[in-house]
């Protein structure tokens, strides 16, 4: 058995080795990611394991399939970025992994909350400036705050957990409910009564046609004045413009991002100075103090890294000796 593994970074690198050497595999590990310039690198080989924000194309998974390789394995979570008929036409099984790290994401995203309440932003910048006064730069307490969470999956689940422990009033929204959370009486039954109520809104959703811009200027109008945004799942969830309509006017008192709709080519690339940053409308968020952007780095965590490679070359495994896999998703 041969597994090609594409997009592999260097913190990638010792933990697909160490599987490679556990399980007596040969693994080609390819620095690039898997395009049209780089598929016919998979010719010979069993499966792919692959991680990138670009598409899996029509062309590239025909390619594929063309060599005989119908097991793709993601080391990542969404799949909005594959082209569901040419899997469907060409019988590839495609595996994820759902849950590499839940505590990671949901560690990142209530960190940025703390920093927005605490507004160490401000202070930081500040500081910077030899201004080391208190005022007018006071902040809000957790404890005090009603937290809405959109989607209470599993990442959704350890948010709850975590602001719970700050002593947080919890109020979510989820199409299906889990029964403990159920129990406990916090679900609402409409996105408008989470917006009426939240202080704090945190989004959890899947990237679906069905969720884009789900915050939009008609989402962010029936919200309090002066809600906090988190948003750490998918850009798409959120329509920037209408974010920095909310943000000019005190609607939204500070939001935290760890991704952005345009992030594609443009997060996790080093532009050498801020203005070379190609993207106006992410500088000017970038430029605020009540706005926090990460690019993208919830996820990097060494647990969630490792499991990442590791789950996704094992559901390669299954999938190829077995035909099968527990995390295959069902397009």
């Amino acid at each position: 058995m041969k597994i090609i593994a594409y997009g592999i970074r260097d913190d990638e690198m010792p933990y697909l080795k160490q599987w490679s050497k556990d399980k007596g595999i040969e693994v080609k590990a390819v620095a690039e990611l898997l395009d049209e310039s780089t598929v016919d690198q998979a010719k010979g080989y069993d499966g792919a394991v692959v991680y990138q924000q670009k598409p899996y194309t029509s062309k590239v998974l025909d390619k594929l399939a063309s060599f005989g390789i119908k097991s793709l394995s993601l080391r990542n979570v969404g799949v909005d970025n594959v082209d569901a008929d040419a899997i469907k036409r060409n019988g590839i099984k495609v595996t994820n992994v759902p849950a590499y790290s839940p505590s990671a994401i949901a560690e990142l995203a209530v960190t940025q909350l703390m920093r927005l309440l605490r507004r160490t932003n401000t202070f930081d910048r500040k500081i910077a400036q030899g201004d080391l006064r208190w005022a007018p730069t006071i902040a809000k307490e957790l404890d005090q705050m009603t937290v809405g969470v959109i989607a209470t999956g599993r990442i959704g689940r350890k948010v709850i957990d975590i602001c719970r422990g700050f002593g947080a009033k919890i109020i979510g929204y989820d199409v299906y409910h889990n029964p403990e959370l159920e129990k406990d009486g916090i679900y609402v039954d409409t996105l408008d009564e989470l917006y009426a109520k939240a202080d704090v809104i945190t989004v959890h959703s899947p990237a679906t046609k069905e969720n884009e811009h789900m915050l939009n200027d008609a989402a962010f109008a029936k919200m309090k004045d002066g809600v906090f945004i988190i948003n750490a799942a998918r850009g798409i969830l959120i329509d920037t413009d209408a974010l920095i309509r909310a943000l000019d006017s005190g609607k939204v008192a500070g939001a935290a991002l760890d991704v952005y709709e345009d992030e594609v080519g443009i997060f996790n690339t080093d532009f050498g100075s801020f203005d070379a940053i190609p993207d106006e409308r992410l500088k000017n968020l970038l430029k605020r103090e009540n706005v926090l952007v990460t690019p993208h780095v919830a996820f990097y965590t060494e647990t969630a890294v490792k499991n990442m490679v590791q789950y996704a070359l094992n559901s390669n495994v299954n999938l190829i000796e077995k035909g099968s896999d527990d995390s295959e998703v069902k397009f």
